[in-house]
């Protein structure tokens, strides 16, 4: 079994609208001591919108970071680390795909996005019950909305389409729940 790790001291290096990044001192159990660094998120939810035909839900936008617009499932940050991840999943729903339920969120999986380097949680949802309503759209988001078969879009996984972490575990995760 690993022994523990323990944090001796964290230095909070910046701060911006999604993590901190920090710098701590880490005591390594044979007692010498290194520097790790860590980004430091408030989580986030995601879902996957089911329509009563079966088809999901997908946002295409536009990503920075990798330069190229993304077919993903509909998610975003909690606004703070009170907000509940079902509270944050029915309004990035609304916000992203202008569709809303009043039934409850079934949780389908947890996901840790990049565990080496930043505590991000994404707990991600199933939706039904959908109804029309209108997107929300941040000021700097631009999303479509297109709705597709599951089997299309595990297709679009295993064919590169789709290369979102997020998007590919919850997709896959809801086609082998309604698999069997």
């Amino acid at each position: 079994m690993i022994q523990r790790f323990r944090q001796l001291s964290r230095e909070v290096v910046d701060t911006n609208v999604i993590f901190q990044y920090c710098k701590d001192q880490v005591e390594l159990p044979d007692g010498q001591v290194e520097e790790y660094v860590a980004c430091v998120h408030k989580g986030a939810s995601a879902v996957v919108p089911v329509l009563p035909d079966g088809r999901i839900l997908m946002v295409h936008q536009y990503r920075y970071a990798i330069d190229r617009e993304t077919i993903e499932i509909p998610a975003g940050g909690r606004n703070s680390t009170e907000e509940l991840f079902e509270t944050a999943a029915k309004r990035e729903l609304e916000e992203e795909t202008g569709y809303t339920t009043d039934t409850d969120l079934e949780h389908l999986i947890t996901i840790a996005t990049a565990i080496a380097y930043c505590d991000e949680i994404i707990e991600v949802y199933v939706a039904r019950d959908l109804r029309r309503t209108s997107q929300h759209l941040d000021p700097d988001e631009y999303i479509d909305v297109e709705a597709f078969e599951v089997d299309d879009l595990v297709d679009m996984i295993y064919n590169g389409q789709i290369q979102d972490s997020k998007t590919i575990a919850s997709v896959m995760a809801y086609y082998n729940r309604i698999r069997g």
